[in-house]
């Protein structure tokens, strides 16, 4: 599978978020996620080679800020059970603070063995509705892909 088109990178995300559809966005999703989809997991890699693929094919993460690259891949919609899906690319910088009213499910894809993202290697991170931080990639590069259930994120002023 080629993976390289926003319909195939649809499809492939559905395949995740149809499993988590309606539950709620704590640690238990986090460890579910984990054990469901883990890091050295088929699916967890296909969704990586994907990122890899269409990053360099130019329709992800074709925006730039404050050397973070980024993009909204997919608006919030029911192909993906109301999610949205964000990547950005980033390499030991800390990004824009904001809050997730909502939550937010991280996928981090280390593209530098030492990355990690808030502190965490390569694997799931969910944080609760109405966390907020910078996020902040360390030790090298990485991809991380978000979920953010209707796509909401506040920007702080």
């Amino acid at each position: 599978m080629g993976n390289n088109t926003v319909e195939e990178f649809t499809a492939l995300i559905a395949g995740i978020t149809g499993r988590i559809a309606g539950q709620p966005l704590d640690g238990q999703l986090e460890s579910r996620l984990n054990a469901e989809f883990p890091a050295d997991g088929a699916e967890f890699n296909c969704v990586f080679e994907a990122c890899k693929a269409a990053i360099a094919a130019g329709w992800m993460c074709n925006r730039e800020a404050g050397g973070i690259k980024f993009g909204r891949v997919i608006k919030p919609g029911e192909a993906i059970h109301g999610f949205s899906v964000d990547v950005v690319e980033m390499d030991d910088c800390k990004g824009p603070h904001h809050r997730h009213p909502k939550g937010e499910i991280d996928m981090i894809m280390p593209l530098d063995a030492g990355a990690k993202f808030d502190g965490r290697g390569k694997g799931w991170l969910v944080y609760p509705a109405g966390h907020a931080h910078f996020p902040t990639v360390t030790g090298g590069k990485a991809i991380v892909l978000y979920l953010l259930p209707d796509g909401a994120i506040e920007f702080t002023k």
